[in-house]
């Protein structure tokens, strides 16, 4: 008969390709019970949408029925709950509640939050969406919910049921009335909507947050402990400007930041299939501007301007989600440990926790930011000249940026400087050369 450390073996080859480990030492395998010949144990997953979870089923079960004495195999796959441990009780079934967020209006924040609640109802997950947006709620058009009746069970708002999903907007309570109010009111009507809706289980509660970085985004942001946050945005450089905002807010209140989802990217011509950047071709990085991972890429399309009623599955769709919830499931796993960041007249030090220290003189580093405030959008040519930047510039302050960049204001009053780690690590590199 074979053991509890046969199977442990067995399962040990098992590599989770985004955390590099295998699910025996990260913990996925719960609840082993050998009876005779049979096995059992559950896989607890990080995320409920894992894309490798029928892979690890089947491995699972090849692996174990392979060991001596073993006829029959039960795998079992579960998913990690909230790391917020459901604060709210009308959230306490929920898995996972993630921000899909803009910093600025008009980038098609509201689509791309239906896109991925839409995409994720299709994969069968039991999905929520909430509309937030007090002032322009985009949920009702979108999915073709108008006047619905709104339930109250006791205490409890009920959500709107419609093609397998749950939904609530502020939209179904003003109807097609303006919301003509102010900050006590404002925050009343949120905090009724945080707190009083009774979601039930769901493996993904979707929030479509309204555009800014104002106190609405900041109450929802604290009341709700979210387990992640997406950035929406466009590649014009006004955009990109409040990027940063957007990101700074979430990373001050302990919101990890899961990546960026570039939308309105190009377009495909009809007659050539050529895809046509519409912000020029001289394209800055994402990813090396803010450190963020780029989920997605999203064009334009006819069919993204329609109702939600019917939606369709495609490539584009399939990927985001899945990159989306691959940046999910490592936020949850890992131990962030940003290094310390210390301020003198001549250089910013970093010191990490395994002994190394990046040294880089102030006028360097700030020479280096990559913002759009400093880098021209469309030329990806340097507005910044060293020469005018003061011999005795340095900086004021820092704010970790989850395991992936650092923000740093500087004496000079430029506060939109983010530097990801990897960038930092290749200036303290050259200058070593």
């Amino acid at each position: 008969m074979a053991t509890k450390e046969d199977v442990l073996q067995a399962l040990s080859v098992i590599i989770d390709p985004d955390l590099n480990k295998d699910i025996v030492s990260l913990g996925f395998v719960k609840e082993l019970v050998i009876d005779k010949d049979i096995v059992s144990f559950s896989v607890n997953l990080t995320t409920p949408a894992c894309p490798m979870k029928n892979h690890f089923k089947q491995q699972a079960e090849e692996l174990v029925l392979a060991l001596d004495g073993v006829s029959k195999v039960h795998v079992n796959m579960t998913a990690q709950g909230s790391v917020n441990g459901g604060k709210l009780e009308g959230l306490a079934k929920v898995n996972a509640i993630i921000a899909i967020a803009s910093a600025k209006g008009g980038v098609g924040k509201s689509t791309i939050s239906a896109t991925i609640a839409s995409e994720l109802a299709d994969q069968g997950f039991k999905v929520g969406l909430l509309d937030v947006d007090l002032y322009g709620p985009s949920l009702p058009t979108l999915f073709n919910i108008h006047n619905p009746q709104i339930y109250q069970r006791e205490k409890w708002i009920m959500p709107i049921e419609k093609d397998g999903m749950k939904f609530l907007s502020f939209g179904f309570l003003f109807g097609d009335s303006p919301a003509i109010m102010r900050g006590p009111m404002v925050s009343g009507y949120l905090q009724q909507i945080l707190t009083q809706v009774d979601w039930g289980e769901l493996d993904y509660l979707l929030i479509d947050m309204p555009p800014g970085t104002g106190d609405i985004q900041l109450t929802l942001s604290q009341t709700l402990q979210l387990d992640g946050a997406v950035i929406v945005t466009t590649r014009a450089n006004l955009s990109l400007v409040d990027v940063t905002k957007g990101i700074l807010m979430f990373e001050k209140v302990g919101v990890p930041m899961l990546g960026a989802v570039e939308n309105m990217s190009y377009f495909i011509c009809d007659n050539c299939d050529k895809k046509h950047y519409l912000f020029g071709n001289s394209r800055v990085n994402l990813t090396e501007r803010f450190g963020l991972p780029l989920l997605a890429e999203i064009p334009i399309e006819n069919s993204r301007g329609g109702s939600f009623d019917n939606y369709d599955t495609n490539e584009t769709n399939q990927d985001l989600v899945e990159t989306m919830i691959r940046e999910l499931g490592k936020r949850r796993y890992e131990k962030i440990i940003p290094p310390t960041v210390e301020f003198s007249e001549a250089e910013v030090t970093l010191k990490w926790e395994d002994g190394r220290i990046w040294n880089i003189p102030n006028k360097i580093l700030r020479d280096s930011c990559g913002c759009a405030l400093c880098v021209d959008e469309y030329s990806g040519q340097k507005i910044i000249d060293i020469n005018s930047i003061p011999d005795s510039i340095h900086g004021k302050s820092s704010v970790p940026l989850g395991n992936y960049a650092v923000s740093i204001t500087w004496s000079d009053g430029h506060s939109s400087s983010i530097y990801p780690y990897s960038k930092l690590e290749e200036i303290f590199n050259n200058l070593k050369n």
